[in-house]
């Protein structure tokens, strides 16, 4: 069985995130990066399924700049067996509909018996692109899973909605996006970071995918960013001397700000 697990290179949460002048476009160069801490979750899944048994292959798959390449490499650590990283300057600016395209090419490429993602990633947060994947693919989503398992061609997961639990099966190939719920990612071993050196990495270009360039990148994006500001310091707070009629002002001041 074959599993792709699609991967991103996010800005690192801690750092401060800075966006182009010219475009309004995330300085993904100029911004420490790493692999989405949502997406681990979808490695490790596969990994899970690798060491239970049988004729597993797990590819990390990624889509962006150069910098990219560190969310494969860090797949490929934790213990994914190759990568396919897609670059070319022509994807700057792409949403999410040409993300899904584009990813979609790829695996279309070399096919997949699985397709695992995160719930979301933490730069967009639009938890879109697993839909997306399944349409162009023609194949089936599940989405938001908790827990995983694949059972010779049938994956079954089971996820938590407000009043119920749900257990829900597709026939294989499929998508299935997978939850921070679904297990506890791995550290990578020292094992892992020397053989992740050996393992191949392939980088390919739209025009190995066939789309052309002006169908993708900002000029052919369907959202735009009008306008980009920082946010504002944070005020001082208000402190309220219990005096007796503590609970008075606190009320009072809650009702003047709408909260009560």
């Amino acid at each position: 069985m074959k599993i792709v697990v699609c991967v991103k290179h996010v800005p690192d949460a801690e750092a401060d995130p800075r966006f182009s002048d010219a475009d309004h476009t995330l300085d993904r160069a100029g911004v420490d990066g790493l692999l989405s801490e949502l997406d681990e979750y979808a490695v490790e899944a596969a990994l899970r399924i690798c060491e239970a048994g049988g004729d597993v292959t797990v590819t990390a798959l990624t889509m962006g700049p150069a910098q990219a390449s560190d969310a494969i490499r860090k797949s490929l650590q934790l213990g994914a067996h190759d990568g396919v990283h897609v670059q070319d300057d022509a994807l700057h600016g792409s949403d999410t509909l040409a993300t899904a395209r584009v990813l979609a090419a790829a695996i279309s490429r070399f096919g997949a018996d699985l397709v695992l993602t995160g719930a979301s990633s933490p730069d967009g947060s639009l938890g879109v692109l697993p839909a997306m994947l399944a349409e162009h693919l023609g194949v089936p989503q599940v989405t938001f899973a908790e827990s995983l398992t694949v059972e010779g061609t049938t994956v079954r997961i089971e996820r938590d909605a407000e009043s119920r639990s749900e257990v829900i099966e597709a026939s294989l190939p499929a998508v299935v996006s997978v939850t921070d719920h679904a297990n506890e990612p791995r550290y990578p071993s020292f094992k892992g970071i020397m053989g992740a050196k050996r393992k191949p990495v392939q980088t390919w270009a739209l025009a190995d995918l066939g789309i052309p360039a002006d169908e993708v990148g900002l000029a052919a994006a369907r959202t735009a960013i009008d306008g980009v500001a920082r946010r504002p310091p944070r005020q001082a707070g208000e402190v309220v001397a219990d005096d007796g009629e503590g609970g008075l002002r606190l009320a009072e001041y809650l009702v003047s700000a709408k909260i009560i």
